[in-house]
């Protein structure tokens, strides 16, 4: 589609888009847009898209490009291709271009008609030119692959081919507002002797063979319509100017077309010439030959139809009028339709809808006749917003549409260029031939009209059937107070239409009514098809006859089956748990077991699920089971097979019977009867049963129905094969078993599954009795066969599926079960609900499958790792109270109580037993760990779930595992972050804001903390784990026997022992950044970079793959390094002194501040110490600051104990006494007071002046007791030796403590 105005111009490409609703709709989208204009001035006059054939054999027929043509003011026709790449212009007469019109290759509809070429008109002001469309064909594909090699070998200057065209020159006609060329006609005798007689007059002579003419119809003024006729072979064609200098050269034999041979120039040809218009050929006169004189009436519009028959004219008086063409008259006028817009439709009647009428033979080839084809005119009218659709030539108007105001109705009245009589054979229309543009809505409509509606009123017995229609919906939409009248009613509507097509539509929307009852729709359907079977044989339409049948088989199907249902059925037999273990084939141990493990899973399933009450079970209405159940032939199957559709009609047929109110053998009986297959019925069975699972649970008695069902399903023909040999799997049983494991319900899963076995054993084995019949057979013998089983394949198939069944159900039962909800800490994550669990999710879940979906279930809970620890324990079964005090004293420090545990930890340790190697310890904490650190990365906020991660992580025993899960999730989640928040940390210099965090690293500042103090617990457990896996063997992982079969993903543990040893020294690099970061976001540190601590090799260690060879820094380093560095460790003590026995303004002094959340505090000087053994700092200046802010802060007894550890006590003692002598100005000299000022003239001078140089202000306690500042001289005198220079003020200052301590009398 092509918009154009002015000199811009947009070429829209349409394209398949996916709508709101889920739909493939088509769009059409920008394909280019920009201005056209060459020369100045010009502007666009008009503008084609006419569609190119493909010439591949494979898409013959197809469209391959459009090529859109535009008219200029400036005379000149522009061909661009639909990338806006200009292929060829040509200037063919120097004046506007009014119009565009294009007509391509149709297939003649029978033979008389002409067969009429391809062409190209372009009508100016007083002239049409014609190009002959294989001419352009040609020109258009040689000029598109001489753009092509342009572009690829970048050389512009191409040369356009020239085109063959004729060009008229219109005389006798003042003004020209639009034409049409009708093609190419051929005159009768009768119409060629009398133009000849009307030309020439009495005398005029004619040749034999009547002339052919090319015949043009013009609107505007003076004639109103004139009508052109140019005699074919009269003028030569033109050949445009490119090649006229190589043209001259040639005969006239390759004017016809084929200027696709004609050379281009050369290229010092090319250069020669300066750039100057083309020559313009001169036009070959024509005269009009008639016309519709009206002076007043001025012309604005006509259009074709696609049969070239006739035309449709608007003109300024508001009237729409239809020519002949053929014969030059107006045969219909419009009134009121003014600015109109018109276009046509062209339908080919549908030969398969047409009413079979007997000796109705016809020459052609088909037995119906060629199909015939009818004309619709559609009158777009702007000033009322009205489509109208009209039948030629007398017809009716036959629709109308309200669209807007502002429409564009598009009628392009051609299709594909380039196709003949043999490639249009295959064409499959590619074009809409009407559209209507919407400018308001944005939208593309298009007209499609049913053939029928060109048929007359009397001859339409469609017209008449389509009228019955819409009565027989309005009866079946009506509120029936009488339903015998609108039965009758409805039978005399069914019985007038006429076509079959129809009748077969109007019973298939009886049968869909919701409104008529069962009774009603029986008898319509019989009536039919008695009136079918009263017709001659020949006059009925097979296929409905059938339609009919079948319907009606399957209204007496449901009929039996509900008479069934509805039928009093009671069986009083009673049922004990004995009966029930001898129907089981099970002993009374296995029997227990079972029962107990289905009571556990019913009540935690109950808890865990909610179930709406469904009203009526086995009721199922007349219209759905319809919808539901086809039948062909002798054999009745089911079309819908989703899950839903299952169980609604295997409840209808089998629900009653499985609760014990209806007959199974009466069912099964009628059933089998109208050809429901054995399969069939088993699979609407088990979904039945399988998707009922609470009613069944409650019931024990339901399995001895299902019991029944099943051996009465089995005795059918075709279920098992006569032939069916004991050493084969029986397809029958591997049905049945292939819906347990998928199911689900593992409660019902597992009850159906033993059912089976036992109905497959006792078949089994009596078949096996058959075979090897004895003489004598009294009750002994039967006695004997029950107890034994006849070894099959089955067999063992089935006892694999029950172990599976059992395994998949204490699974479920496990998942189900939750902590009380009081203690449950909310995360919209954990809030999720798991996904129920079937052997077959378990199978494809690969061999990590079962761990996983409890890891994820732990997550759900949120246990600690010490739960799943303690519910590892053998417990003792004599004394089961015993553990439960022991464990709750192990369990004292977890968050959970244990009462709220409930029996999670009974089933969790029976989980352990039944699954020894899939949920070995290991293996369920790497998994749990895993669990964890995916859902923190879904929310890094939840800093708790990584901080529960590296809890799972270091209760991994096996330090394979733990080395591959660790590198894992450093790898996976975390290296990404914690570079980011390296990079931040050290561009900002200090502890982030919370904005520059979220924006960095995705998560806020708290949670950053958190996450640096994990990633260096990780980095810690990773070196750990690579110092003890040298000693450990590589863990052997197995898996359970019933489960040996699984495939899937590969397991977390699998992928953890794939891992490559970490590179030591480079984790313990990492671990060293790691644990800078932690001060920094811990005490918010300011003015550090935490990588100006690193040489360039340390820089560009980081973030590496930790099994990677890095070069890292050796040997000495720079001073400068090692000074920022000592620096910013001495920060680290001081901040850490200070936050643990920093006394606030605010509150009493405590022991110790509280810590972020998430997060154990460390013991940071020790972890100074083990910093500055790394980065190359002496330890000893640390402990020595370490002691100093101990006593700063006035603990001094925790002073006393770090002073053990100092090596260099001198210089300790020496940074002592300063501090002392602090204490001491703040004593003396703070309070200006009488015994102050006494007390310092007491001491010796020159211990007054050394204690006035000395500034209080840097004491963080001053309120330290005289007497623990004594101890402390006492202390600094036993580490100064006596020789030392400041042993002497030493000495001065215990004098000058004991006259502080004793006051003065």
């Amino acid at each position: 589609m092509v918009i154009a105005r002015g000199q811009k111009a947009v070429f829209l490409v349409p394209k398949w888009k996916h709508s709101d609703k889920g739909k493939e709709e088509m769009h059409f989208a920008v394909g280019w847009s920009g201005c056209l204009n060459v020369e100045e001035g010009e502007y666009v006059t008009s503008a084609l898209c006419i569609p190119l054939a493909s010439q591949k054999r494979s898409s013959t027929g197809r469209p391959d490009w459009t090529c859109i043509v535009v008219g200029f003011s400036s005379g000149y026709l522009r061909f661009y291709t639909q990338n806006g790449v200009l292929l060829l212009a040509q200037l063919l007469n120097e004046d506007l271009v009014l119009q565009l019109k294009c007509r391509t290759y149709e297939i003649p509809r029978h033979p008389g008609v002409t067969e009429q070429n391809e062409e190209l008109s372009i009508l100016y002001p007083a002239a049409i030119v014609t190009i002959d469309g294989f001419s352009l064909f040609q020109s258009l594909r040689a000029c598109r692959n001489q753009v092509a090699k342009a572009a690829a070998s970048g050389n512009e200057n191409i040369q356009p081919p020239p085109l063959a065209y004729k060009k008229w020159g219109l005389q006798d006609i003042d003004t020209i507002i639009d034409h049409a060329s009708i093609g190419i006609m051929t005159l009768s005798p009768f119409d060629q002797m009398k133009t000849a007689s009307n030309i020439g007059g009495y005398n005029a002579a004619i040749k034999n063979s009547p002339p052919a003419m090319s015949q043009y119809i013009t609107v505007g003024s003076n004639p109103f319509t004139g009508f052109f006729y140019a005699l074919e072979g009269s003028t030569q064609p033109l050949l445009s100017h490119v090649a006229l200098a190589v043209a001259s050269k040639l005969t006239s034999a390759l004017f016809n077309a084929a200027s696709g041979w004609l050379g281009w120039k050369s290229k010092h040809e090319e250069e020669a010439v300066p750039r100057q218009k083309p020559k313009v050929e001169p036009a070959t006169p024509l005269a009009v030959r008639f016309g519709l004189p009206d002076s007043r009436r001025h012309g604005e519009s006509i259009c074709l139809s696609p049969c070239n028959t006739l035309a449709a004219v608007t003109d300024d008086f508001g009237r729409v009028i239809l020519l002949d063409v053929t014969r030059g008259i107006a045969i219909r006028m419009w009134k009121g339709y003014r600015d109109a817009q018109t276009g046509w439709i062209q339908i080919v009647e549908d030969l398969h809808e047409r009413v079979p009428e007997r000796a109705d033979f016809s020459p052609f080839g088909s037995p119906q006749g060629p199909s015939r084809v009818a004309q619709f005119l559609v009158i777009y009218a702007p000033r009322r917003g009205i489509l109208e659709v009209w039948s030629t030539q007398q017809g009716p108007r036959v629709g109308a549409f309200n669209v807007g105001k502002h429409c564009r109705l598009l009628y392009p009245g051609y299709k594909i260029m380039g196709l003949n009589n043999v490639t249009s054979q295959s064409w499959q229309p590619q074009t809409y031939q009407i559209c209507l543009v919407d400018p308001v809505s944005g939208s593309v409509k298009t007209v499609s009209v049913p053939f029928h509606l060109a048929l007359s009123d009397k001859k339409s017995e469609r017209a008449k059937d389509m009228h019955l229609m819409k009565k027989l919906g309005a009866s079946l939409k009506a509120k029936a107070p009488n339903l015998d009248l609108i039965e009758t009613e409805i039978k005399e509507l069914i019985l007038d239409i006429k076509y079959p097509a129809t009748k077969k539509q109007a019973l298939e929307s009886i049968l869909a009514s919701e409104r008529l009852p069962f009774s009603c729709l029986k008898n319509i359907t019989q009536t039919l098809m008695d009136s079918l079977k009263n017709q001659e044989l020949e006059s009925v339409d097979e296929g409905l006859l059938q339609f009919c049948a079948n319907k009606l088989k399957l209204l007496h199907l449901y009929e039996s089956v509900s008479q069934l249902n509805s039928l009093d059925f009671h069986s009083d037999t009673p049922f004990s748990d004995n009966d029930l273990a001898v129907l089981l084939r099970l002993d009374e141990k296995d029997l227990l077991k079972l029962q107990a493990l289905l009571e556990k899973y019913k009540q935690e399933n109950s808890r865990a699920a909610v179930r709406f009450s469904d009203d009526k079970d086995g009721v199922l209405p007349v219209k759905t089971f319809l919808e539901y159940l086809d039948s062909e032939k002798d054999v009745i199957s089911v079309k819908k097979t989703g899950e839903e559709e299952c169980v609604a009609l295997g409840s209808f047929f089998f629900w009653k019977c499985l609760r014990g109110e209806s007959s199974a053998e009466d069912m099964c009986r009628t059933l089998e009867s109208v050809g429901l297959s054995p399969q069939l019925l088993l699979s609407l069975l088990l979904s039945v049963w399988l998707s009922k699972e609470k009613d069944i649970l409650n019931r024990p008695q339901s399995v001895r129905c299902l019991y029944t069902m099943l051996h009465l399903l089995s005795k059918m023909k075709v279920a098992i094969e006569e032939t069916w040999d004991s050493q084969s799997v029986s397809p029958w049983w591997q049905q049945m078993r292939a819906a347990c494991i998928q199911s689900e319900n593992s409660g019902a899963a597992l009850l159906s599954a033993h059912v089976g076995h036992a109905v497959a054993v006792q078949i089994s084995n009596s078949l096996t009795e058959k075979k090897f019949s004895q003489v004598g057979l009294g009750p002994d013998s039967e006695a004997l066969t029950d107890s034994w089983e006849a070894l099959s394949l089955d067999t063992e198939y089935w006892k694999l599926l029950l172990k599976q069944l059992e395994d998949c159900l204490l699974l479920q039962t496990l998942l189900h079960s939750r902590v009380n909800p009081s203690t449950a800490r909310g995360s919209s994550l954990q809030a999720e609900p798991l996904p129920r669990l079937s052997v077959k999710k378990l199978l494809e879940g690969g061999r990590g499958g079962i761990a996983d979906s409890v890891a994820k279930w732990i997550f759900k809970q949120d246990l600690s790792p010490e739960v799943l620890k303690w519910a590892n324990k053998e417990r003792d079964a004599e004394n089961p109270d015993e553990p439960k005090e022991g464990s709750s004293r192990g369990l004292s420090e977890m968050t959970e109580v244990e009462t709220d545990l409930g029996a999670i930890p009974d089933l969790l340790h029976l989980a352990y037993t039944q699954f020894p190697c899939s949920l070995e310890l290991d293996v369920l904490h790497a998994h749990c760990c895993w669990e964890y650190v995916v859902q923190w990365n879904k929310d890094p906020e939840e800093a708790r779930f990584f901080v529960r991660s590296i809890e799972h992580l270091k209760h991994i025993l096996n330090a394979h595992v733990q080395n591959g899960i660790a590198l894992m999730m450093w790898n996976t989640f975390l290296v990404k972050r914690f570079s980011a928040a390296t990079y931040l940390v050290d561009k900002v210099g200090k502890s982030p804001k919370d904005r520059l965090c979220r924006r960095d690293v995705g998560m806020s500042d708290t949670a950053m903390a958190s996450f640096l103090s994990s990633c260096w617990d990780l980095l810690q457990t990773l070196m750990e784990a690579d110092v003890s896996r040298d000693e450990m063997p590589v863990p052997v992982l197995d898996t359970e026997d019933a489960w040996l079969a699984v495939e899937g993903p590969t397991s977390i543990v699998e992928l953890a022992l794939d891992q490559k040893p970490v590179h030591y020294p480079l984790v313990e690099h990492h671990s060293v950044l790691c644990a800078v970061l932690c001060a920094i976001t811990r005490f918010s540190l300011k003015a550090v970079k935490p990588l100006s601590l690193f040489d360039s090799k340390g820089k560009n260690a980081f973030f590496k793959d930790l099994t990677s060879i890095q070069l890292l820094p050796s040997g000495e380093m720079d001073p400068n390094f090692i000074s920022i560095r000592q620096q910013l460790l001495l920060k680290v003590v001081s901040a850490a002194v200070q936050a643990r026995h920093g006394v606030a303004k605010d509150r009493d002094s405590s022991e110790e501040a509280p810590s972020p959340p998430f997060e154990k505090d460390q013991d940071w000087p020790v972890l100074a110490l083990d910093l500055a053994h790394h980065l190359q700092v002496s330890e000893d200046a640390v402990r020595r600051h370490y002691v100093g802010e101990l006593y700063n802060h006035g603990a001094d007894h925790r002073g006393e104990e770090a002073i053990l550890q100092v090596q260099d006590k001198e210089v300790l003692a020496s940074q002592l006494l300063v501090l002392i002598g602090q204490r001491l100005a703040h004593a003396v000299l703070r309070t200006q007071t009488r015994e102050g000022l006494e007390l310092l003239a007491r001491l010796p001078p020159t211990l007054c002046t050394w204690l006035k140089a000395m500034n209080p202000q840097d004491l963080q306690n001053t309120e330290v007791p005289i007497a623990t500042t004594a101890k402390l001289v006492n202390k600094v005198i036993e580490l100064l030796p006596e020789n030392h220079g400041q042993y002497s003020l030493a000495l001065h200052l215990t004098e000058a403590v004991e006259a502080i301590a004793i006051p003065p009398l």
